[in-house]
């Protein structure tokens, strides 16, 4: 009887185990890089989102008598050339560039996930038109398109607004990617038993593929989330840098890295150009070492 109760243990225990998401969870706890990319992008969100709440200086609190200062007890990175502390816009700025990511990459999944979700579920003509139109977004330039539209809208657009418009437009030419992996998988599944089970159901295409058919492709939507999400980072910062994303005084790490073009303070005022760059490196390293550790905790091929 003991011996039977064991048995039937090791079967339960082994039987808790072998849903994908616990077993993609397992594997990613496995491995140590991609948990400590996570580790060190979750203390850079916590250090932007609630440090400023701990800050004594406010974001237009400029003083011209402290300008310039290198770091000290009172300014722990320094202050600007207008004697605003950097240590709070270093944090404020990571608000921004984070929430352009975070958005950017939200449009990107909504986009791809429509198109690939209607294009796999359907196929035929509908497959066919909407994969062109997804090879035409794909074929535009985006680097150039991207500069090309911010110039254009530089004067017409005020600071606070050009976030929008920059997240706005990294997500609209960047779906195609994901809307032809979710294509493929929908693909493969419609073709299953469960999604005869909906026929006989008589549930809605909308509901088949909604509740049913992308909810199995959420793992690629993650994994294309976290990777989209560092990519956005760094055009946001380099849109900032040119002076064609978010502008001054609205702070951001890539417009914060811009002053370093000015060479008094490249060589003289490293603490100004420094953090920020150093800030973006950290988050791009972890948010890229995090999603190739979900890729691969759920790729099947990783059980073997």
């Amino acid at each position: 009887m003991t011996e039977n109760k064991a048995v039937d243990t090791s079967i339960k225990k082994k039987s808790m185990a072998v849903g994908p998401w616990r077993l993609a969870w397992d594997r990613f706890r496995k491995n140590k890089v991609a948990v400590s990319g996570a580790a060190i992008f979750i203390i850079i969100l916590l250090f932007v989102t609630f440090g400023p709440l701990f800050s004594p200086f406010e974001m237009s609190q400029f003083d011209l008598a402290e300008k310039n200062l290198a770091p000290s007890a009172k300014h722990l990175l320094g202050t600007d050339e207008q004697g605003r502390d950097v240590l709070l816009r270093l944090m404020l700025g990571g608000r921004i560039s984070l929430r352009v990511g975070v958005m950017a990459a939200g449009v990107t999944i909504i986009l791809g996930s429509i198109v690939g979700g209607i294009a796999g579920y359907y196929g035929g003509w509908v497959d066919n038109l909407l994969m062109r139109f997804a090879e035409i977004v794909y074929s535009i330039p985006f680097t150039p398109t991207v500069i090309s539209i911010s110039a254009a809208l530089m004067f017409r657009v005020s600071s606070e607004n050009k976030m929008y418009l920059v997240m706005f437009l990294i997500g609209i030419l960047s779906w195609p990617s994901l809307a032809r992996i979710i294509r493929g998988q929908i693909l493969s599944l419609r073709e299953q038993e469960f999604m005869q089970a909906t026929e006989a159901l008589g549930l809605s295409d909308f509901s088949r593929i909604a509740r049913h058919l992308l909810p199995n492709t959420l793992a690629y939507i993650i994994v294309s989330a976290t990777l989209g999400m560092a990519s956005a980072i760094l055009t946001e910062a380099g849109l900032s840098f040119l002076g064609l994303g978010v502008t001054p005084p609205t702070p951001t790490w890539g417009n914060m890295v811009e002053r370093a073009r000015n060479q008094r303070v490249f060589t003289r005022y490293q603490w100004m150009w420094m953090p920020p760059g150093i800030m973006i490196m950290l988050t791009v390293v972890s948010i890229n070492l995090l999603g190739e550790g979900l890729r691969d905790a759920f790729d099947p091929k990783e059980s073997r």
